[in-house]
């Protein structure tokens, strides 16, 4: 996870999570048909067109609403790598990190098919289309871990197969 790069995908602010994945395809457990539905509210097509490592740049209250635990893990299966947004909804924010999904709290300029590079060690993002640099609060160790082993319980697992939790 040293370093991501990927297609960019803009939304505005106030993204909820029911836009993010509509209620109505909270009744099943394929993680297949959640990512099929992702974004739908936004961009019918969204789920469709989105490729593994895309990145979507957004406003301020990204994952805001309910705290649907499926919202990110639908953007995730989906293919997004990382969320960059001014601001997010705790419970959304928590949740990614949890499921293994970057939320990058940043302003950067960025229009819709620009790739951006991410090197969330050294708290960088570069626009490789127009060349700019933004600089981030590089993540700590123990969420570059976290991230690193897909998420919350992976890495739990992982530590504990290990003897570092008892």
């Amino acid at each position: 996870m040293e370093t991501m790069e990927g297609k960019v995908w803009k939304f505005r602010d106030s993204i909820d999570t029911d836009v993010i994945i509509a209620g109505r395809y909270l009744r099943t457990f394929s993680l297949d048909d959640l990512a099929s539905h992702v974004m739908e509210a936004e961009d019918p097509e969204f789920a469709e067109k989105v490729q593994k490592g895309d990145i979507i740049v957004a406003g301020w209250n990204f994952g805001c609403g309910s705290s649907r635990e499926q919202a990110p893990v639908a953007l995730k299966h989906a293919g997004v790598s990382a969320i960059i947004a001014k601001s997010f909804a705790r419970i959304f924010y928590r949740n990614a990190i949890n499921v293994g999904l970057p939320v990058i709290i940043a302003d950067v300029e960025a229009q819709e098919g620009d790739v951006l590079r991410i090197n969330l060690e050294k708290g960088l993002i570069e626009n490789i289309k127009t060349g700019k640099s933004f600089q981030i609060q590089p993540f700590k160790d123990f969420m570059l871990e976290i991230l690193k082993d897909g998420g919350l319980v992976k890495h739990y697992l992982k530590e504990k197969k290990a003897g570092s939790i008892e």
